[in-house]
């Protein structure tokens, strides 16, 4: 019963720290995701991308990634190329008032 248990446990974190085999997307068309352009046909590979990351349980843990890696290009927890240099630059625009704001300079 406790080594049953043990392996379990294991099995759950090896599946949490290997994201990837938990993905939504692992058996859809990966082509989905990289569309070549983001205007005409390709917006609606993106929302279709977008709708099998909505129903996916490591989103987060994908877009983390994607945001740790730098990846220009594709659909990646359910962002776009645009959404994630604009969720970046906002930090980025956090980050440097946060920094402003506790030297006591104005920004």
């Amino acid at each position: 019963m406790v080594v049953a248990e043990l392996v379990t446990l294991r099995a759950e974190r090896l599946a949490r720290r290997d994201w990837r085999t938990s993905a939504a997307c692992r058996t859809a068309d990966p082509e989905l995701f990289f569309p070549v352009s983001s205007f005409g046909r390709a917006q609606d590979d993106i929302a279709q991308a977008k709708a099998v990351c909505g129903s996916c349980e490591v989103r987060r843990q994908c877009l983390q990634f994607a945001l740790a890696t730098h990846q220009m290009y594709g659909v990646w927890g359910g962002t776009t190329e645009e959404e994630r240099r604009v969720r970046v630059r906002e930090q980025r625009e956090r980050a440097r008032s946060t920094v402003g704001a506790g030297t006591g300079r104005s920004v």
